[in-house]
């Protein structure tokens, strides 16, 4: 995982895959990262696509210290596995962090922290991101503008209706300078949602940049056969795009 650095030689992009979660809201038997989808188990085919984007140096994958499982389900991965997952996602992201230092990676590294459960993230999208923010002095996540109308609720019933104007969905990666990144986790502590939360709350303003709809997260159960339908449409896209092409 070690990279040269030198001041002629480029930032390295590092992937950070939190994949220590229970899963519980999914339904699944076991954490859902580890659920089939399409033949496959959740997190392949997250490891899948990070695998096709050249410009990542090395992928590190952070599992509970108890997890057995993984090297079952992902089988073929080639990156970095660290059993040191906290008990919160921004937990287990600060310890991949030291990892990343420990083996190597630099402050001034970029570190792409993408969720496993949003298994049909595309490598272009995720060229898309890096693209916009290699020349950003923040760095920047995916996310969508929100479409739907959007209700606060109390008590089961609708309390108000918020403007949905200039708010905007987060997905991930979302990439930032692993220096920065580890100093804003420490600081926001371990209850923060998101590496974007906790980079706004040192005053900073990552970067929007368009995602796709595709790359939602998988969450409760029926999001399950929303992916496998998603997986099987873009294969048979995959598959006739060479045909398209051809003279």
């Amino acid at each position: 995982m070690t990279a040269a650095h030198s001041p002629d030689v480029s930032p390295a992009l590092y992937a950070l895959v939190p994949c220590a979660g229970t899963g519980e809201r999914a339904g699944a038997d076991g954490p859902k990262q580890y659920a089939p989808i399409g033949g496959r188990s959740m997190v392949a085919h997250t490891l899948s696509a990070l695998s096709r984007v050249q410009r990542l140096s090395a992928t590190l994958v952070v599992l509970s210290p108890d997890d057995t499982e993984f090297e079952r389900h992902a089988a073929g991965f080639t990156g970095r596995v660290a059993r040191c997952g906290g008990a919160t996602r921004a937990q287990s992201v600060a310890n991949g962090l030291d990892e990343l230092l420990t083996h190597g990676a630099q402050p001034i590294d970029w570190v792409l922290v993408h969720d496993a459960a949003r298994c049909l993230v595309r490598p272009e999208w995720i060229d898309a991101l890096i693209d916009a923010c290699l020349g950003d002095a923040v760095g920047g996540l995916l996310a969508l503008p929100v479409a739907d109308t959007l209700k606060q609720a109390s008590n089961g019933r609708v309390a108000c209706t918020i403007d949905r104007q200039g708010k905007w969905a987060a997905q991930t990666p979302q990439m930032f300078r692993l220096q920065t990144l580890r100093k804003a986790i420490a600081e926001a502590g371990p209850g923060v949602t998101d590496e974007s939360s906790a980079i706004e709350a040192l005053g900073l303003a990552p970067l929007l940049v368009r995602g796709d709809a595709g790359n939602f997260k998988v969450t409760w159960p029926q999001d399950f056969a929303l992916a496998t339908a998603q997986l099987e449409r873009q294969a048979q896209l995959d598959a006739a795009a060479p045909l398209e092409s051809a003279p």
